[in-house]
């Protein structure tokens, strides 16, 4: 009898060297834990087949079809014969497999009515999807070549079929032949849940999940399984937060209390408008967190243009007036500048200090950022580490060496997601005491990410928009199916510049050169064109539909103060048309630009594309976004565009992101470079459990803080949440 088989086990050892090294190149699968731990993807149904229309060109699938027909013709380019199998989904959807060479045996074996299992890359050719030389396994009884592949088959002797995240190397049968090796020997570890939470929450063992999520025995039995699976990896995660949220309770800060006749009641008197009941109503719950000893860790999250600047000021200015200094961290030097700009605007005398008519207690409002001449920077950085200063705005040049703060008092996070947990670390420990910390995202977040990514943060929402914002149409423009749609899309924007106002254009490349992180890389292995760059496209619409128009290019690379000077002629109302990358997603306020044309729409997230066409709408005029795609109607990338265009809701938009997204890097796995351990837990769909699971690690963290006497479940939490995502989670 072979020797038990325990999660450090090594595969090679279980499913021989040749194996085990491709389960570790091409899917980071090494130990018998790992493979155990690599859960079905889905599970197919005898008789039951897989949505063929809904596959997307460049996906890697797996599906499960029946051959309808094939056919043999020769090659044209070289010698031999090219054959042709059709295989159907029974719905309508069909899928032509390609196999090049002489190969009579795989016509005999792939015989019409047949059902099997086809994986592959999908590609296009001619209108038509294809599998080309797809890996296959064939299901059912008898034909030549059957026994090639009874080895398979063996792995799918029951009613539900687990398809894996496979690999073109490893395919899906390869995996449960691995699965099945390993678990007829598996001895799973000692069950890390705490006894009590098993049973009120009714859960099956650990050993029993494992092997009713690969081998399942009924429906029911894998629903179990994968319900405790999901239970296992809330609950670590949230036991993370609340313990995270323990600590930091006992952390000491300096309060920083409202003062009567300060700053801030000047400034508040000063505004030229009114406040919405969501500004005043968070204004109180920051202004009450200040105040305590304890560090301010709250999240302010609200859609674009519901005045977050406004409500993260007013919180400078009461750490200003408490004898502290407030800094702000934008994520771009454009966005940096518009700060800066706009908080001088609104301050006045309160925010001059020191110049001719400035305010009695007036601060000063400084910008540090990595363009500025060496002379203003030893001014600018005199000021702040005086304590002259009392708002500080820059980019991550505020994290460098050499930006010294004298009483550092509240950090604010402008679009928190753009920056490393290691830069807003960096600027926190600047201050002697932990500072209050203001995050603020215009990117809305669903309940259950806000509950498990920032736990250990208070949240603020601010829902409503301030008088004067004007409502944003969106439309999607099929530029392959209907060019004469993008033809009007142009002319629509010259009417707008006609009556007097401005339009942007975005694409989602710069153009040649190094990529940045404002622009996916241009190569596509599917046939694809290259995403639309802004440096080509700006010349063409120059010499083309937008003719005689004033156009700015926007973008990343160009050096700040370029940048700079851009962006204020097109506030000044000098340019008519922006062409721009991603740049302008965030904080760019321009009231008189009215409509904007996305390229390439398709290549943007749903809460990127949300995000940019904020900018537009700003003012009185009504705003109008036009979405150009060429993506097919039907695809998934088109019905994610006529998502966006159908809603203006940042939170369903959300939602939908979070749908399409890999749910798993919400534990930083793209920050620490780790394989995402939220394999199964789905923030969208899985609310309740999320919440439940929070309440016992709340019950269980305050009776057992440091999980002394639950070791299995602390080394547990530790293996699923390790270090660098418990920093990540601590810092988010």
């Amino acid at each position: 009898m072979s020797e038990p088989a325990t999660v450090d086990t090594p595969l090679k050892k279980l499913v021989g060297d040749k194996t085990a090294k491709a389960l570790a190149s091409h899917l980071d699968l090494h130990t018998a834990g790992d493979l155990v731990y690599h859960f079905p993807r889905r599970y197919d149904e005898r008789g039951e087949h897989t949505d063929i229309r809904s596959l997307d060109v460049g996906e890697q699938v797996t599906v499960m079809a029946q051959v309808q027909r094939t056919a043999v013709r020769p090659m044209r380019q070289r010698r031999g014969n090219l054959l042709e199998v059709t295989v159907g989904d029974g719905s309508g959807g069909v899928l032509t497999l390609t196999f090049f060479g002489n190969q009579a045996w795989r016509e005999r074996e792939l015989r019409p009515g047949r059902w099997g299992l086809f994986a592959g890359k999908v590609t296009e050719f001619r209108g038509k999807r294809q599998l080309n030389g797809p890996e296959y396994v064939l299901l059912g009884e008898g034909g030549d070549g059957e026994a090639a592949v009874s080895d398979d088959i063996e792995e799918f002797a029951g009613a539900l079929i687990p398809v894996y995240p496979a690999a073109a190397a490893v395919p899906t049968w390869v995996i449960a032949r691995c699965v099945r090796v390993v678990l007829d020997t598996f001895t799973p570890p000692d069950d890390p849940l705490p006894s009590a939470v098993r049973a009120s929450r009714k859960l099956v063992g650990l050993g029993a999940a494992l092997t009713e999520i690969h081998r399942p025995s009924s429906k029911e039995a894998l629903h179990q399984a994968r319900r405790r699976l999901k239970w296992d990896e809330a609950f670590a995660v949230q036991v993370t937060l609340v313990q995270r949220k323990h600590r930091a309770a006992d952390w000491p800060a300096r309060p920083r209390p409202a003062r009567p006749g300060g700053l801030l009641e000047a400034f508040d008197a000063r505004l030229p408008y009114e406040l919405t009941a969501g500004q005043r109503e968070v204004g109180v719950e920051i202004a009450a967190d200040l105040a305590t000893p304890h560090p301010m860790h709250r999240l302010l999250q609200g859609e674009v243009g519901s005045g977050k600047t406004v409500v993260a000021l007013r919180a400078m200015l009461q750490v200003v007036d408490a004898g502290g200094q407030a800094a702000l961290l934008a994520p771009t030097e454009v966005l940096a500048a518009q700060h800066h700009r706009g908080m001088l605007d609104l301050l006045g005398p309160l925010g001059r200090a020191g110049e001719l008519g400035s305010a009695e207690h007036a601060t000063r409002v400084e910008l540090v950022t990595g363009s500025l001449g060496a002379a203003a920077r030893r001014r600018a950085l005199g000021e702040v580490a005086s304590g002259a200063a009392g708002i500080v705005l820059g980019t991550h040049a505020l994290l460098y060496e050499g930006v010294d703060f004298a009483d550092l008092g509240l950090v604010v996070v402008d679009e928190q997601h753009r920056f490393g947990v290691e830069q807003r670390d960096a600027l926190r420990a600047k201050a002697a005491q932990p500072p209050h910390v203001l995050v603020m995202t215009a990117t809305p977040i669903p309940r259950t990410v806000a509950m498990t990514v920032y736990g250990d943060l208070e949240v603020s929402t601010l829902s409503q928009l301030p008088r004067g914002r004007s409502p944003i149409a969106s439309h999607v423009v099929p530029a392959a199916e209907k060019p004469a749609y993008l033809e009007r899309a142009w002319r629509r924007l010259r009417e707008e510049v006609t009556a007097g106002h401005q339009a942007y254009v975005v694409c989602p490349r710069i153009g040649d050169g190094p990529a940045s992180d404002e622009e996916p890389p241009p190569e596509d292995d599917n046939g694809r064109r290259p995403p639309l760059a802004v440096t080509e496209v700006a010349p063409l619409l120059a010499e083309g539909p937008l003719h005689g128009l004033r156009i700015g290019v926007l973008h990343g690379r160009l050096p700040a103060d370029e940048k700079d000077a851009v962006m204020r002629s097109f506030a000044a109302g000098d340019l008519d048309v922006l062409v721009a990358t991603t740049v302008i997603e965030v904080g760019v306020d321009v009231p008189n630009a009215t409509v904007m044309i996305v390229l390439d729409a398709d290549r943007f997230g749903v809460s990127q594309l949300h995000q940019l066409r904020g900018r537009v709408g700003r003012g009185a005029a009504a705003g109008l976004c036009l979405l150009v795609s060429e993506a097919a109607e039907g695809s998934s990338a088109r019905e994610r565009l006529d998502a966006v265009a159908s809603t203006g809701d940042g939170f369903k938009l959300a939602e939908l992101d979070l749908e399409q997204r890999r749910e798993g890097d919400v534990l930083g796995a793209t920050q620490s470079g780790h394989r995402s351990h939220l394999r199964l837990l789905s923030l969208r769909r899985d609310a309740d459990l999320i919440r439940d699971a929070r309440a016992e690690a709340i019950t269980l963290i305050e009776d057992d803080p440091e999980l002394t006497r639950s070791p299995a479940l602390a080394a547990s939490v530790a293996a699923l949440v390790d270090e660098d995502r418990a920093e990540y989670l601590e810092k988010g």
